[in-house]
């Protein structure tokens, strides 16, 4: 096949999940990312705010800033080189400050990104939609169970949009995945498994402290919030999810990924039964949060969710998930999604190879009486398809074009504060099963702890 450039294949496959035959078994996924159906006028731009500017903040911001019809007029952050750094990349014009209540006082601001530690998300959210701001909150959404109603609560009071991010159920790939699923292409679903591995020190969250780190230069009682008061640590400020009076681990971090997709391609609202295990294998470096952990989850529409992370592993740093039904398998991974369908057998086959040789001529002859010829043994494998995300294709951009638009229309969100609790939820029972070295119990409807 020849190669074509992004904009040429948007072009010729069109708008969102349209597919196109591109060899053997294999198809394309395409959204029109860069190429807005529609011009912006000048009076509908949205003007954000940005809560938190390290390096998942400013991802997200350089991601916000690519939907048409978005302008970035404030930064807060508890660290004044990042603040000087928004300028750097955003311009001399963006307000930066340390408190962000200032932020939420602006009525020039439409919408706010929050992307601090976890432990800030429920106040930061509910302060800003009691402002008028609509929210784009960083996943896990909560870092405590008691944070979720208050959450859910205030959007509902407010009328305020709110979406979680866990950039997955904007993904074309999953939305192709949810398709084949519900399609009945494997089946009837009863397993889950999926994992995500690094093998680096950034991957586990060593991340590099700047020279200048101070009190001076960081705002450290601003940071600690809610958690204990505790002398002035640059290793807990700038890596903070190490710590569990921050973070929620590799939990919060990474299975509430995988727990999202999980929801947004089954349609289930979460497990009801969950047991973990795991250790701190190798980063021996003050953190108090594992570094590998293994969970499994009963799900009440019939199926089981294995997952797994693991910052020990010595080999290529991956993220999966792999759906195993009745009739075959589906993987999620890399820049597609893969159908392996094998349907099941027609005929329990028999095993006489052991009996005589009249005894196995006599059973053969009723065999073939009740399952004729010409069937074969099973049902042929219906072969490997593979579909494909469009080149330059990212879900971190359609996550943030949902969002905005979601703002524009005033219609729900992909994944609302319900979904995001649902799921941050669901990964924190793997926190609280490893602590307590027990099984517990969650009602996904209810969203509470059994």
């Amino acid at each position: 096949m020849n190669k074509v450039d992004r904009r040429s294949f948007l072009k010729t496959v069109g708008l969102a999940t349209a597919e196109t035959f591109v060899g053997t078994n294999v198809y394309a996924l395409a959204e029109a990312q860069s190429e807005p159906t529609k011009p912006v006028a000048a009076n509908d731009q949205i003007q954000i705010a940005l809560i938190g500017a390290g390096i998942q903040g400013q991802g997200d911001t350089k991601f916000a800033l690519q939907v048409p019809g978005t302008k970035l007029v404030a930064v807060a952050d508890c660290y004044q080189g990042r603040l000087d750094h928004s300028k750097e990349l955003w311009g001399n014009d963006v307000f930066t400050t340390r408190d962000y209540r200032e932020i939420l006082a602006r009525k020039d601001i439409d919408a706010v990104i929050i992307a601090t530690p976890d432990h800030w998300h429920k106040q930061a959210a509910v302060d800003a939609m009691h402002a008028g701001k609509d929210v784009y909150c960083e996943k896990p959404m909560i870092h405590l169970y008691s944070d979720g109603p208050v959450m859910i609560e205030a959007a509902r009071e407010t009328n305020r949009i709110i979406q979680i991010g866990s950039q997955r159920v904007s993904s074309v790939i999953y939305a192709k995945a949810k398709e084949l699923l519900a399609a009945g292409s494997i089946g009837e679903l009863n397993m889950v498994t999926a994992w995500w591995d690094r093998n680096s020190a950034i991957g586990a969250w060593d991340y590099t402290i700047p020279l200048d780190a101070s009190t001076e230069t960081c705002d450290w009682h601003r940071f600690l919030g809610t958690a204990p008061q505790i002398p002035f640590s640059a290793e807990q400020f700038f890596q903070w999810r190490k710590w569990k009076a921050y973070g929620s681990g590799v939990a919060g971090d990474l299975f509430v990924h995988l727990f999202s997709g999980t929801h947004f391609v089954t349609g289930a609202h979460g497990p009801t039964r969950a047991m973990a295990t795991g250790g701190l294998r190798y980063w021996k470096d003050g953190r108090n949060v594992p570094d590998v952990m293994l969970a499994l989850f009963d799900y009440p529409q019939g199926f089981n969710l294995s997952l797994r992370v693991n910052f020990v592993d010595g080999g290529a740093e991956s993220e999966g998930l792999i759906f195993t039904g009745s009739e075959g398998t589906m993987e999620i991974g890399g820049n597609g999604v893969s159908l392996s369908r094998t349907p099941r057998e027609k005929e329990p086959g028999y095993t006489i190879n052991t009996f005589t040789i009249a005894m196995q001529k006599r059973i053969l002859e009723q065999y073939r009486k009740k399952y004729p010829l010409p069937h074969p043994m099973g049902a042929p494998p219906m072969g490997y398809e593979k579909y494909v995300a469009a080149p330059g294709y990212t879900d971190n951009y359609s996550h943030f074009e949902n969002f905005f638009s979601s703002v524009r229309t005033r219609k729900p969100v992909v994944e609302d504060a319900v979904f995001g609790f649902r799921a941050a939820g669901a990964a924190l029972l793997s926190n609280r099963s490893y602590d307590r070295d027990a099984i517990v119990h969650w009602n996904p409807e209810t969203m509470k702890i059994v």
